[in-house]
């Protein structure tokens, strides 16, 4: 059964293109709006499907438009760009997300919550100043084996020795470079301890957070994974089946099947969540060399170590990230405690 009308929005900062379409698919206006008489559209407007796409502030104006009284069906960009037939406009833009909308097979992101989107908002924000703390290491550690100086990798190593080069009056440093060191100690000095902030900071919101403690029960899952599938699997509602989720990750095998023949590929490079993923990848590739040491204690671990053998680690882990998040997503649907099965 179709929606009334659809109210296709393609976002952007100030003006905005709405694409509204009727119960038969006929366009009923296609024109841009400002912010403020975006609003008042969606107030004045009968119960609709709000439709846009993934996107910048793509979030807040999905709560806007569900707390309104409509429906709220956030589309992939990916998905919306099959139905692009003409050239990139913004009215083009809004047309095919509502075609892409009217159609139940496209399925909608998941809408974070206002809570989970400051959850997000602190993990975004830990892992850009993670990076640029290792891009302002690697840059002075660069700099320094221009004048013969090298460093050991590791923060630790930098700590002891650049106080060391900077006091050294024989290491044959310009002084001019030697005042430039000294400003790119200080400024890494000050990354260091902001992400060490914001990492006490998402500890605590984690320790805190009843279902991340849920998740962090399973197999190598960690705080940054229990997050990751919070936030991308939420109650389940937004996904079938468990497989159905992990394939949303990007964890299981690419198809390529036609005429009855089942043709089975690698994990997916595109259509995937790459940093929930590689988090999953690592912390099953830390169970992993646990399990090898020492003899199996549940079903999992016995199942694992027989894959191990038969096809190495890294197929391994992924198998177990895969796992991870099936059981995850049964987790947050059924509302249960995970309870690994022992070993007679």
């Amino acid at each position: 059964m179709r929606n009334p009308n659809i109210l296709a929005i393609d976002l952007a900062k100030n003006v905005f293109q709405v694409c509204k379409t009727d119960s038969q698919g006929n366009v009923v206006f296609n024109r841009e709006v400002t912010r403020l008489k975006l609003k008042a559209l969606l107030c004045k407007q009968q119960s609709s499907l709000v439709a846009m796409e993934a996107c910048a502030s793509a979030h807040y104006w999905a709560r806007y438009a569900r707390d309104l009284g409509h429906q709220v069906k956030v589309i992939s960009a990916r998905s919306v760009k099959a139905f692009q037939t003409k050239q990139k406009t913004d009215k083009n833009d809004a047309l095919a997300i509502a075609t892409a909308a009217s159609l139940q097979h496209i399925h909608s992101v998941k809408i974070h919550t206002v809570e989970e989107q400051a959850l997000q908002a602190l993990e975004r924000a830990r892992h850009l100043a993670l990076a640029q703390q290792v891009a302002q290491s690697n840059q002075i550690r660069g700099l320094l084996s221009e004048f013969g100086i090298v460093i050991a990798q590791g923060m630790s190593a930098l700590r002891v020795n650049i106080p060391l080069v900077l006091e050294d009056a024989e290491n044959g440093l310009p002084d001019s470079f030697r005042a430039v060191l000294h400003r790119l100690w200080a400024h890494l000095n000050v990354q260091i301890e902001h992400v060490d902030m914001l990492t006490k900071q998402l500890e605590l919101s984690v320790s805190t957070d009843p279902v991340c403690q849920q998740l962090m029960k399973l197999e190598g899952v960690g705080p940054l994974g229990a997050l990751g599938l919070a936030l991308r699997l939420g109650k389940g509602e937004n996904f079938t089946n468990g497989r159905e989720a992990s394939a949303n990750i990007g964890l299981t095998p690419k198809q390529h099947s036609s005429g009855g023949k089942e043709r089975i590929g690698h994990i997916s490079k595109r259509n995937a969540d790459k940093r929930l993923r590689s988090i999953l990848f690592q912390g099953a590739l830390s169970v992993i060399s646990n399990v090898i040491k020492r003899p199996a204690r549940t079903t999992k671990e016995q199942w694992l170590k027989t894959l191990i053998e038969r096809r190495g680690k890294k197929v391994a882990a992924i198998a177990l990230a895969n796992k991870t998040v099936r059981t995850a997503y049964a987790l947050l649907k059924s509302n249960s405690v995970y309870q690994p099965q022992l070993l007679a």
